[in-house]
């Protein structure tokens, strides 16, 4: 049973190897903005492992997703507009967006701003 309540571990887990370790101040953002925007969030991806993440990211065996503070979530057309306009309003300072193609996602994370990694801030995926 997910301790979420809008969201349940197996769409939260690791593609490779089902662990779920997402940080639980992270979720009560995510909870509270899918709350606000009334809407499902269709997870794509959640928590990964380092191992999963070196496969599929560029932010190879420590991107965000590794910290459990990252989800990404198919989005489009006034979803995504909405997404976009409340998730900095509930603590999200980093938002990646996909808006082409068939994969069309948006990233959501809380990270602290790093040297490499300012925040807030907003990109595009190409």
């Amino acid at each position: 049973m997910s301790q979420y309540k809008y969201f349940t571990n197996s769409e939260l887990a690791c593609r490779c190897c089902g662990r779920v370790h997402m940080d639980a101040q992270f979720m009560q953002r995510l909870d509270r903005l899918r709350e606000r925007l009334a809407f499902p969030f269709l997870i794509s991806s959640a928590y990964r492992c380092a191992d999963r993440n070196e496969i599929v990211s560029t932010t190879g065996r420590d991107g965000p997703h590794t910290t459990g503070r990252a989800v990404d979530i198919f989005v489009m057309g006034e979803s995504a507009y909405l997404v976009n306009k409340f998730a900095p309003h509930f603590g999200f300072t980093g938002i990646g967006m996909k808006q082409h193609g068939k994969d069309r996602f948006y990233h959501l994370d809380d990270l602290e701003a790093t040297e490499t990694r300012p925040r807030p801030w907003i990109w595009s995926y190409t």
